[in-house]
C-alpha cells in the first residue's frame, strides 16, 4: 500500500481502529497503536522496531516495543 492510499483511507482507517481503541486504557498508548498500524501497512522495507519507529515519525522504537509487549 502506497502513502497516498493511505491517506485516501484515512476515514476507513479511523473507523477500523475505533472499533478496538478502547482496549487500550490511556490516550497516549491509544495513539501508539495507531502509528503502529500505520507503520505496519506502509511501504517500509523491513518491518523491524527501527523501521517503523521511522516510519511513523517516532525517533526511538521505544514507544512501540512498549505497546507490543504490554499487550
Amino acid at each position: 500500500m502506497e502513502l497516498s492510499e493511505l491517506d485516501e483511507r484515512a476515514d476507513e482507517f479511523e473507523a477500523f481502529h475505533s472499533r478496538f481503541a478502547p482496549l487500550f486504557g490511556r490516550r497516549e498508548v491509544q495513539e501508539q497503536a495507531v502509528k503502529y498500524l500505520q507503520g505496519l501497512i506502509s511501504p517500509v522495507g523491513r518491518q523491524n522496531g527501527w523501521q517503523l519507529a521511522k516510519a511513523v515519525g517516532d525517533k526511538r522504537p521505544d514507544a512501540t516495543q512498549r505497546l507490543m509487549y504490554s499487550t
